[in-house]
């Protein structure tokens, strides 16, 4: 409590976010959330394995930058700070969530969608959520508390956690949708319960194997992390969930064509269990993680043919991201490794999920916004998540309390394409920090993952690694020993920051 009050102290102190006016036209918003998408898994930051034609149209009418981060390498800590404007490491237990995990952004908090709805705008989020439900010792029965609306949304259709953890339903308004009162819910992340098979012991069941981790209770022919019993109506078809989830998309949309209107639509795709429908199955050569990719390529086109289709493109703001950088074999055996090919996730960056290296949170981004931003255009400048509250709030004419996103400023200049340089530094978590500052990286010691699969460790050293990426963007030349000034300095910025000491 003290450290938070410091926090709030200094923050009031150094950083007031009003938007210049109020804009009497804000722009819809939609922001399209993807799943383990690395940078180079779109065609339009140079993939050739698989092809992503409506993401490729957003960058050929909108903006496409080529450095662009999100702020973890894990994607509960990544949203936290995408909808808070806080750094995840500033809260306790912001790690990856497991399906039974309580809500961890306080209910009533500042948030991206709560600062929208003052200015008037509906606010709704569909997909997978990750950060949480409730306040402990969940009852999927009944009335799920807190949830979405306690922090902004008006609407709410999840994926409560990840594909691959139960629960395996969704929960719409609060509530397990298909909810059979006489078939209750119950699941557990410690002790087995119920007496269903599990993959561990029964992989002749699976029809997609897993690899580790991936080993308890078996819903659709696939088995998920911790155990669940009951509520068999109730139990999503993975093959069907893209599907599922756009429609929910769309028909927000269409409800609230009149705008103003925020949709945070969260896609499965590519997490695993990657179960791409079987119109996608086959698309590309890569096997089913390249066909989550023609899936989510899909689900963006719907989402953008539905705002064509309601007259409302041109006064939409419309963003696409991911929650990290990729990974292969990330709990099941479905050749993401074997089929790669030349296909390179990462792009030309180091690692990918899990990662400090900059493979870990550097990500595609791509904006369009009609008559706002120049179509086709790129951007080198330093952009993070982390700043959309700030930004997008900036851009709705919402004021921000004092108080408020803590860690996020206004980039909005940046995230249009009017300023080249965007973020002086920025900061990357994965199980310890990294620091962006320009064309430096800076990694503080100890270890981190590297590579896509098989997975491999990198180990990093005192005082710390510095990379320049301008020059050596797969991060290969460590140049600690021969900037000891910068690497010092950039120390002492990352530790102000922890701090929230770093003049903002």
């Amino acid at each position: 409590m003290i450290r938070q009050a410091i926090v709030v102290t200094l923050c009031a102190a150094t950083c007031v976010l009003q938007p210049a006016s109020a804009n009497p036209n804000p722009p819809n918003i939609v922001l399209i959330y993807a799943d383990d998408v690395g940078y180079g898994d779109v065609s339009c930051n140079g993939a050739t394995a698989v092809k992503t034609p409506n993401i490729d149209r957003l960058a050929s009418e909108g903006l496409r930058f080529t450095d662009a981060h999100c702020s973890a390498a894990t994607c509960t800590p990544s949203r936290y700070a995408m909808l808070t404007g806080s750094y995840a490491f500033r809260r306790k237990n912001s790690s990856v969530r497991s399906g039974a995990a309580k809500m961890i952004i306080d209910p009533g908090a500042e948030t991206l969608p709560a600062r929208l709805r003052t200015a008037g705008f509906a606010t709704g989020v569909v997909g997978k959520w990750h950060l949480g439900l409730g306040a402990g010792n969940i009852d999927w029965n009944g009335l799920i508390s807190p949830g979405p609306g306690d922090v902004g949304f008006d609407y709410h259709f999840l994926i409560p956690a990840t594909g691959d953890r139960v629960p395996c339903v969704y929960v719409e308004q609060g509530r397990v949708v298909d909810h059979d009162p006489t078939d209750p819910i119950e699941i557990s992340y410690g002790k087995r319960i119920g007496d269903q098979p599990t993959g561990k012991q029964r992989p002749d069941l699976l029809k997609q194997m897993w690899s580790h981790g991936h080993n308890a209770t078996i819903v659709n022919g696939i088995s998920r992390i911790g155990y669940m019993t009951g509520g068999e109506k109730a139990r999503w078809v993975d093959e069907d969930m893209a599907d599922v989830i756009t429609e929910k998309a769309k028909t927000f949309l269409e409800t609230h064509r009149d705008g103003p209107f925020f949709l945070y639509f969260s896609t499965h795709d590519i997490h695993v269990p990657r179960v791409p429908h079987s119109r996608f199955v086959g698309a590309t050569d890569m096997g089913p993680r390249g066909d989550a990719i023609a899936q989510l390529d899909w689900c963006v086109g719907e989402v953008l043919d539905t705002l064509d289709s309601l007259g409302i493109s041109d006064n939409t703001l419309v963003l696409f991201s991911s929650d990290n950088g990729p990974v292969l074999d990330d709990g099941y055996h479905d050749q993401a490794v074997e089929r790669l090919g030349e296909h390179q996730p990462s792009g030309d960056s180091r690692a990918g999920k899990y990662s400090k290296f900059e493979g870990g949170t550097r990500v595609p981004l791509i904006v369009r916004w009609p008559g706002e931003i120049r179509p086709g255009s790129t951007s080198d400048a330093l952009v993070g998540q982390v700043d959309f509250p700030a930004s997008l709030s900036a851009l709705a004419g919402a004021k921000a309390q004092v108080d408020a996103f803590i860690d996020s400023r206004e980039q909005s200049e940046a995230l249009l394409g009017r300023d080249p340089v965007g973020r002086s530094h920025l900061v990357h978590e994965a199980n310890g920090l990294a620091l962006r500052q320009g064309k430096w990286k800076y990694i503080s010691p100890g270890n981190t993952r590297d590579e896509l699969g098989p997975w491999k460790s990198a180990t990093i050293d005192e005082p710390g690694a510095l990379f320049d990426l301008a020059a050596d963007p797969h991060e290969q030349s460590n140049l600690a020993a021969a900037h000891p000034d910068r690497v010092e300095s950039m120390r002492r910025l990352l530790n102000q920051i922890k701090l929230q000491d770093d003049a903002r």
